[in-house]
């Protein structure tokens, strides 16, 4: 008897006006390196929120300046970030600020120009990622081969529960990404309409990482 493959759950697209508003004008031209890479804290501390949503929590007893009171707070060190370099880099900040005490791993992939395919060339993760929520941070989605191959890459290494987070994405990436991986849950900020024959998405922002560190 053989298992149903599993079916992808649809991505989560965050449509808050606040984060539209951000993405608005992280996409415009004239927008600075000081200004994109604000406006990528700001957005990536706002994604944050919907990336850790469901963390455990647990009772704990503390003392207010009134009283004795039961509070929660999140179980044990159960989450860590992944960033895809080094774009993904440029997503942390905002995630850290909400999350301090989170490890940070780093896995390094490029795209080769002729066939669009990842390859991999730096990979340094947390300890305990077995039993971590690992989110996966890269600021585009393109052709998802990349993704792909990171999460790929870090279930080889034990991680079990993963959760790939973007700013930007397309119909070709989430479709490669859930046909490799259809048990990992996309949120994103925007499905845009498509890639260009050099796999760049359209209308996109540009290649994120030369616009964080003012590189050509």
């Amino acid at each position: 008897m053989t298992s149903e493959p599993l079916s992808p759950l649809p991505p989560v697209v965050l449509d808050h006006p606040l984060i539209q508003h951000k993405l608005t004008h992280l996409r415009r031209k004239e927008t600075s390196t000081a200004g994109f890479r604000r406006l990528v804290r700001e957005l990536s501390l706002l994604m944050c929120y919907e990336a850790t949503r469901d963390l455990p929590l647990e009772p704990v007893d503390i003392e207010t300046p009134l009283e004795t009171m039961q509070g929660q707070q999140l179980a044990g060190p159960d989450v860590c970030f992944i960033s895809i370099l080094r774009a993904g880099n440029g997503l942390l900040d905002g995630m850290l600020d909400l999350v301090p005490f989170a490890p940070v791993g780093h896995i390094g992939l490029y795209r080769d120009p002729g066939s669009l395919e990842a390859v991999e060339y730096y990979l340094k993760l947390p300890t305990q990622i077995a039993s971590r929520r690992c989110v996966v941070v890269d600021p585009m989605l393109a052709t998802g081969h990349s993704a792909a191959a990171a999460l790929t890459r870090l279930k080889e290494q034990g991680a079990k529960r993963l959760l790939f987070v973007c700013l930007l994405s397309t119909p070709e990436g989430i479709a490669c990404l859930q046909k490799a991986h259809p048990d990992v849950p996309i949120i994103t900020c925007s499905i845009d309409r498509g890639l260009d024959d050099h796999g760049y998405i359209r209308p996109g922002l540009g290649d994120a990482g030369d616009r964080l560190f003012s590189t050509r």
